[in-house]
């Protein structure tokens, strides 16, 4: 099964914020000078990993951190979904797309000191492919060998042509490990990245280090501090008190506690945050498209956006913006009590109740708008905060649920509406079909066509109802440049990070 790339925390709760050294009082930095590369930042977020396996650990904490930053992969992906080399320093596919050729950069060292060679290459996808295990194994699925062509050169050979390859070995499937190392994953990690990993202190920070033997363009900072603040309030006061430069996912509700600081500006980016009202498609009365669809057009989804500050935009369909085949899918169901009503009756359904089960850290205001909208048209909703550990294993992994309500952060992920095993419950032959046909295709444009199809079918459907799609304010007090301000739910790459002196 796909893993769920989950964002649990973000939304209206998440903060993040950097602590720099070599500031000026009141923790400002000067507007002039060069970067400070002395500097020590630490980065305040909620999701703290359960585990540093990147191997085999859920959740979409470890790739924020750790990956462009302690772990790299032949290829990466920036903030805007481009794949550039990395490790490669070039990559050819051929003209029937079965064949990837991938070109190694020299001088690539593991942070133990450890040379780069094609065969911890080879051993490190191959062990993705080979074990159902790990993290992107189906990523892989399309892959038939994974050879070391000479000293220099890594080869896949593809079964069929697949158009996500790229997309994911930039993810967790491509990552290089060092075959020759004896640490433990779940505690330690040794990369090729700009920074090292250096110590974790559970339930309090995970700290990087600048790797000074980096093989390319070295970390403009000394260290990074990832400190786990869970309140939105006390991010926000610790970022006026001046003891935070950075703040990411600023709650939208309190952003205007940032209005006149000259000192603080707030920054608004993309991303591929979907933030979810999953349906188990699988159970009744969920199991009857009507009362699917009747959820979804009892919901005032401008309302929802409201409720959230506004740091959002409607989100009609399982694609969001960013990724191929997002079309405008809003007027599929539109806010319409009255025919939520109607199909509700058409469904023989009267005075349901439903168990909507979300994680405790996630705030109030949508749960209870949501419980407000489903009560005018006859549904109550009994809402059910539990621990995130506890919503991984009862909602995703047992499917013991009827409703959740929970970001899906990840990019490309459609792939989980094609899975009937996933979750959601959703089995459509029709969007199986699409999806497997946009994998296979060999060109862009047509495995964008082909997702823009299934999805319309999932949201016609009602496999879900997307209450919104994010967009993340990011508060930067001057002097702090280079911090990313896209997408920062998935991936927080700071080989730009700097201060200035």
């Amino acid at each position: 099964m796909r893993s769920p790339r989950i964002l649990a925390a973000a939304g209206t709760v998440a903060a993040a914020a950097l602590v720099l050294t070599a500031c000026t009082p009141g923790g400002g930095s000067s507007e002039s000078g060069s970067p400070d590369a002395d500097a020590t930042v630490n980065v305040g977020l909620v999701l703290e990993p359960t585990d540093l396996d990147i191997r085999t650990t859920d959740g979409i904490a470890l790739d924020q951190v750790l990956i462009d930053n302690v772990y790299e992969g032949l290829v990466s992906r920036t903030a805007a979904g481009e794949i550039v080399d990395t490790i490669a320093k070039s990559h050819e596919v051929s003209d029937d797309g079965l064949t990837y050729t991938f070109d190694l950069n020299d001088g690539v060292t593991f942070q133990n000191g450890d040379e780069v060679t094609a065969d911890d290459v080879v051993w490190s996808i191959s062990q993705v492919k080979d074990d159902e295990g790990m993290q992107g194994h189906t990523d892989l699925a399309n892959v038939t060998s994974i050879t070391a062509t000479d000293d220099d050169t890594v080869t896949l050979a593809l079964s069929a042509p697949d158009s996500n390859l790229l997309w994911n070995l930039a993810g967790r499937a491509g990552l290089v490990l060092d075959e020759a190392a004896t640490n433990d994953l779940s505690t330690t990690a040794v990369g090729t990245g700009p920074y090292t990993l250096k110590s974790w202190k559970q339930g309090d920070s995970l700290t990087l280090e600048r790797n000074d033997d980096y093989w390319g363009e070295k970390a403009r900072v000394k260290s990074v501090v990832f400190r786990y603040i869970t309140d939105a309030n006390a991010g926000i006061n610790a970022m006026l008190a001046g003891d935070l430069d950075v703040q990411t996912a600023v709650d939208a509700n309190l952003a205007t506690q940032f209005d006149g600081n000259a000192d603080i500006e707030i920054a608004r980016g993309k991303t591929t945050d979907k933030y979810t009202l999953a349906f188990n498609n699988k159970v009744a009365p969920l199991n009857d498209v009507r009362v699917r669809q009747a959820i979804r057009m009892a919901i005032d989804h401008a309302a929802v956006v409201k409720a959230v500050g506004g740091a959002a935009v409607e989100q009609g369909g399982p694609i969001p913006e960013l990724d191929p085949g997002y079309e405008d899918l809003t007027d599929v169901a539109p806010y319409d009590p009255t025919k939520a009503k109607e199909l509700l009756a058409e469904a023989g359904q009267s005075n349901l109740t439903l168990d909507l089960t979300i994680p405790s850290f996630y705030g109030t205001s949508v749960a209870t708008l949501l419980v407000s909208e489903l009560e005018k048209v006859g549904i109550t909703l009994n809402v059910k905060s539990v621990e995130f550990a506890t919503w991984l294993n009862d909602v995703y992994t047992n499917k013991d649920f009827q409703l959740s309500y929970v970001d899906h952060a990840e990019s490309r992920d459609f792939g989980n509406w094609a899975n009937p095993d996933y979750y959601f419950g959703f089995d459509n032959a029709d969007v199986q079909r699409l999806y497997q046909e946009s994998v296979a295709a060999a060109d862009p444009e047509t495995a964008a066509a082909k997702l823009k199809e299934a999805a319309r079918i999932v949201s016609e459907q009602a496999g879900a109802d997307w209450l919104y799609n994010a967009v993340t304010l990011t508060a930067v007090r001057k002097g702090v440049t280079g911090f990313p301000t896209d997408s920062t739910s998935t991936r927080l790459d700071l080989g730009e990070l700097a201060v200035k002196e």
